[in-house]
């Protein structure tokens, strides 16, 4: 596809552009994204399938991919299993139709940054889209006692080397982080991390937690009976 580039405009990284590549195999989306980000004052990348949005994402540096699930060929998720598998710090947003818990929390698991559902409003896109780009918080480093959580590699270290996370490992970490000393209740991460304001009718926060203490001990994280987690790094 032909690149599309607005006249002038900036994102504060120096002058430059921020490009965005859009993954989409329905031309009314892409159109429709096109339009709106060129707007923004964003240099605009289309591709029209999975196979070729992953060639292109894997041989040209992008700001943000926007990337559809459901398409012919190569689906969204394969590409990016393999996109994050080969540059795991590209910023990913995935728009589909699909909105169950099971295909949002598999794309955050990936390491995708953000899940918007199809039909959206253009306003939040934008909106999620311009919070995507911001970029301030890549090379912010959380301490709490002898652990370190790096923001933008999503990785945290104990006292022994740096260990990878999930998105949602690193969520919810990072929520555990930010009320040390505090007891965390299951709403609330489920409120923070996952958007629900209700027990979705599975365990997925006591799985995340058990995951992040298979990583760095059970001491990591406290069980508060009755009331949620704790983190204890000291």
């Amino acid at each position: 596809m032909i690149a599309q580039v607005a006249p002038g405009g900036a994102d504060g990284r120096g002058g430059r552009q921020a490009r965005v590549l859009v993954v989409d195999d329905e031309e009314a989306i892409r159109s429709a994204l096109s339009r709106a980000l060129v707007a923004e004052g964003l240099a605009i990348e289309l591709a029209d399938s999975g196979s070729e949005g992953l060639r292109r994402a894997l041989t040209e540096a992008f700001d943000l991919v926007i990337l559809d699930l459901l398409m012919s060929g190569l689906d969204g998720l394969a590409v990016l299993r393999q996109l994050l598998r080969d540059r795991p710090w590209q910023p990913v947003m995935v728009l589909s139709c699909l909105a169950d818990v099971r295909s949002k929390v598999d794309c955050f698991e990936l390491g995708a940054r953000d899940y918007l559902t199809k039909p959206f409003s253009l306003d939040e896109l934008l909106a999620r889209v311009r919070n995507q780009l911001r970029g301030d918080d890549f090379g912010r480093v959380m301490r709490v006692g002898n652990l370190r959580l790096h923001i933008g590699r999503m990785e945290a270290d104990i006292g022994r080397g740096p260990a990878p996370l999930t998105r949602l490992e690193f969520l919810v970490l990072r929520e555990l982080m930010e009320h040390a000393g505090q007891s965390v209740s299951k709403g609330q991460l489920l409120a923070s991390v996952w958007g629900y304001e209700f027990e979705p009718g599975s365990n997925i926060v006591g799985v995340c937690v058990r995951r992040l203490r298979s990583k760095f001990g059970d001491h990591l994280i406290m069980t508060v009976r009755g009331e949620g987690y704790q983190l204890t790094a000291g």
